[in-house]
């Protein structure tokens, strides 16, 4: 009974050394995880989101780039920490797909979501001399020469072209470059025919009429360039991009999300961070961490099917 007290007693000190930090928080610095490499557009909305809310907790958040397996590596670091709130993690699409790819351990599982940030659709692009001019003549020309329009893929796979593929019955000849920053100077060159980026890796290129845009892959169209029609509009029902977001280790208490949560709210709201998202023609797309956690399971629902 002695044993039985003493345990009991002890749980209950712990909960309450718990419910003491959760209200006192943040009481230091904070660590934020982004998993990919400085300069690139998750490591600038990682920054962003950081700088605009360090005033509002208090408390500075110190980015660290831990790069590797297109996202894993990073991810998965962040998922392994302390659930103590000051080891954040930008998450972002990678989540969904690497784990059911075999290529990472880790999932959204481990995770508390806390705020989805940014939602951006991909695009089509072809050069501004290109003779497509429409989603069709894309299609069209792909289905009259299997395997001969090249493509510049950022990632391998791509999920953009598999689900265009998948849907319209055709097939590319995927070339794989590191990224948006290789991609688009491969089509602008003619070494490639077609891309598929998010409207803010090619939005200086899109202003300057370097590139036009076949279609963005959305069900509505983007604030960013309201000109161009959705694929939808044109016939072809597909829909894809990528997303980033905020997330801490699986455990941390509720009242520390919350916390977190109001605090992204607030710099969501901010003037600060919506002149930088407009200026890199990055949509915010504010999700709490119950619309979050649902929307991730529902798009990984989603790669499944691509991913099978």
């Amino acid at each position: 009974m002695k044993k039985l007290l003493k345990t009991v007693v002890a749980a209950a000190s712990v909960i309450a050394a718990a419910s003491t930090f959760a209200a006192d928080y943040p009481t230091k610095n904070i660590r934020l995880i982004v998993p990919f490499g400085a300069g690139g557009g998750t490591d600038a909305v990682g920054r962003t989101i950081a700088n605009s809310t360090k005033d509002i907790l208090g408390k500075n958040i110190t980015v660290m780039n831990r790069t590797g397996g297109s996202g894993a590596v990073g991810m998965s670091f962040g998922a392994q920490q302390r659930p103590d709130g000051y080891t954040l993690t930008v998450v972002t699409r990678e989540i969904a797909s690497l784990p059911q790819m075999g290529l990472m351990q880790h999932s959204a599982d481990d995770f508390e979501l806390i705020r989805l940030v940014n939602l951006d659709p991909a695009v089509v692009l072809v050069s501004a001399s290109s003779p497509y001019n429409s989603i069709s003549d894309l299609i069209n020309d792909a289905k009259a020469n299997p395997g001969s329009v090249k493509f510049a893929s950022t990632a391998a796979p791509n999920f953009y072209l598999m689900a265009l593929e998948k849907d319209q019955g055709i097939k590319l000849n995927a070339i794989p470059y590191n990224g948006a920053s290789e991609a688009i100077p491969a089509v602008l060159g003619g070494h490639t025919a077609v891309t598929m980026v998010t409207p803010g890796e090619a939005i200086s290129q899109l202003r300057s009429g370097q590139l036009k845009a076949l279609g963005v892959m959305s069900k509505e169209r983007t604030a960013m360039i309201p000109d161009v029609p959705t694929l939808i509009e044109q016939g072809v029902n597909v829909t894809s991009g990528t997303w980033r977001g905020i997330g801490a280790p699986k455990g941390t208490p509720a009242d520390v999300i919350e916390t977190l949560g109001k605090a992204f709210d607030e710099a969501m709201a901010s003037k600060e961070f919506k002149d930088f998202m407009a200026k890199g023609a990055m949509t915010i797309h504010n999700m709490n961490a119950a619309e979050f956690t649902e929307f991730v399971k529902e798009d990984t629902q989603a790669l499944g099917a691509l991913v099978k």
